[in-house]
């Protein structure tokens, strides 16, 4: 049995470590929040000591390891800014790391965490769990199967409806949370690229605070892509049918259909990384370098050959900034 550490219980996340540690037969014997809103934990551990100081925390994990207890992984489920930080702890008191998306926000942070890994010889794992989807893997042995000289066409929307408390929080601070395509699409930007090959293009239509859109090129595929948070950019029949979220992948003019099997991908990650799989800093690389030019680049604005149709609508203002 594995003992874990988990830091940022509280979030939304968090609940499906929790279970994957579980279900994988090991122990969560300590966690951090700064919000002591964790009544979930005893759902699964309620023996694990809490903390809502880091300091506490630290001094805790440092105890166990003197008394012959140490952690062997530290789970990361913090706001996106905090994870390198985070990351480095877990290296530094001698644990493997298991780390939320998007690992870190700047792909510099790739070579630091790197060179940390060397001198401590220990892992860090990044949750990609797309690439664990049985529809997903499917799909990748069906493109490798059948290679085609002239390149797929896909368009990939995904809309999860967010309240204004989103703007309020640390998701809603390009600085913290990297952003919307950071935040709600950097799981996608790395699936595009396991599936398709290599980046070759990267335009950016609109980058917004509610939503951003443009054009991925690949090796295999060219990817028209939007994202939104906010509800009215939702289609209509999915408005009237009451519903929030909508995503959709469309290939070749194809419904790419994986609505199912997402509940249990967390603990199917956390079985190949006990297994001695896992993916590391390398496989994350190519998203990360993806959101990073999303993040910074100048929006080319709606181009009509090249843009996602859902990109031809008008921003509104920011609803704090009227």
């Amino acid at each position: 049995m594995k003992s874990f550490a988990l830091i940022g219980a509280a979030g939304y996340i968090a609940p499906r470590h929790m279970k994957a540690i579980k279900d994988t037969g090991n122990d969560l014997v300590a966690a951090l929040d700064t919000n002591d809103s964790v009544g979930i934990i005893d759902s699964y551990f309620p023996q694990a000591a809490f903390f809502t100081e880091f300091e506490r925390f630290d001094r805790h994990v440092e105890k166990l390891k003197r008394r012959n207890h140490p952690i062997d992984y530290v789970s990361i489920c913090s706001p996106n800014y905090l994870h390198d930080a985070h990351i480095r702890f877990g290296l530094r008191h001698g644990t493997d790391v298991i780390c939320e998306k998007p690992l870190v926000l700047n792909p510099w942070n790739l070579d630091a965490l790197q060179e940390i890994e060397q001198e401590t010889g220990k892992r860090i794992y990044n949750i990609l769990q797309l690439r664990l989807h049985e529809s997903v893997i499917n799909l990748k042995k069906h493109i490798d199967a059948n290679p085609s000289k002239d390149k797929h066409l896909i368009d990939l929307t995904y809309i999860t409806s967010r309240g204004y408390w989103y703007y309020t929080s640390w998701k809603g601070d390009v600085n913290k949370s990297g952003g919307i395509a950071t935040n709600i699409g950097v799981h996608f930007f790395d699936m595009l690229h396991w599936l398709f090959g290599a980046l070759q293009e990267n335009v950016v239509h609109i980058h917004a605070y509610d939503r951003a859109a443009g054009y991925l090129e690949f090796e295999k595929a060219k990817v028209r892509w939007f994202l939104s948070i906010n509800a009215d950019t939702l289609p209509e029949d999915v408005r009237a049918a009451g519903k929030r979220t909508y995503r959709s992948i469309q290939i070749d003019g194809q419904e790419f259909e994986f609505s199912e099997g997402f509940t249990e991908l967390h603990t199917r990650s956390y079985e190949d990384v006990l297994s001695g799989g896992g993916f590391g800093l390398e496989d994350c690389r190519q998203a990360i370098n993806m959101v990073y030019t999303i993040r910074n680049a100048k929006p080319a604005g709606y181009i009509p050959e090249q843009s996602h149709p859902f990109a031809n609508k008008d921003v509104p203002s920011h609803p704090f900034h009227r």
